[in-house]
């Protein structure tokens, strides 16, 4: 067997058995995405009401994509795709959108989702271009993205002396 199909199974076998893979559109840094593994192929769905953010992700562009182990976590593999925008209604948005619906969790519209996905959402598919990265030497740790979302505020002084009175009753 060649280097390049060896990378290209590395590449479809991680891929797909990771739950989220970390995409890099150009100029914009890496995200986490839920994804599918699709016909040797990724295929994400986007950019509308209740769905994940792709920045940097264009009909024709490039991507950088990083995949996971899903059991330790670490970076298995990067490599480089292509990124295609199907219409719409196509047959390659449909056979995109059949797959994607199964693993979509917790969705507000249940089975009208795909009809809002076509109206408000972008499905894009990432193609392996065959180019691997070599696995970096050291950390590659950066800050998290920017988020509206916040954590807990401080919890009021008065709860751990009623938790701690509840327990006394039980």
């Amino acid at each position: 067997m060649t280097t390049e199909l060896l990378d290209q199974a590395l590449v479809e076998e991680a891929t797909k058995k990771s739950g989220l893979i970390w995409v890099a559109g150009p100029g914009h840094p890496a995200r986490a995405l839920w994804h599918v593994w699709h016909e040797g192929g990724v295929c994400l769905i986007g950019d509308g009401p209740g769905e994940q953010p792709l920045p940097g992700l264009t009909d024709g562009g490039t991507a950088e994509v990083t995949v996971r182990s899903k059991d330790k976590g670490g970076r298995l593999v990067s490599w480089s795709a292509k990124v295609v925008e199907p219409p719409a209604r196509s047959e390659a948005w449909e056979a995109a959108v059949a797959e994607l619906k199964g693993k979509r969790l917790n969705a507000p519209d249940g089975e009208a989702m795909t009809e809002r996905w076509a109206r408000e959402c972008r499905v894009l598919r990432l193609e392996p271009t065959g180019a691997t990265a070599p696995l970096p030497e050291g950390s590659l740790a950066e800050a998290p993205v920017p988020t509206p979302a916040t954590t807990r505020r401080p919890i009021p002084a008065a709860l751990p002396k009623l938790l701690r009175g509840k327990r006394r009753r039980g």
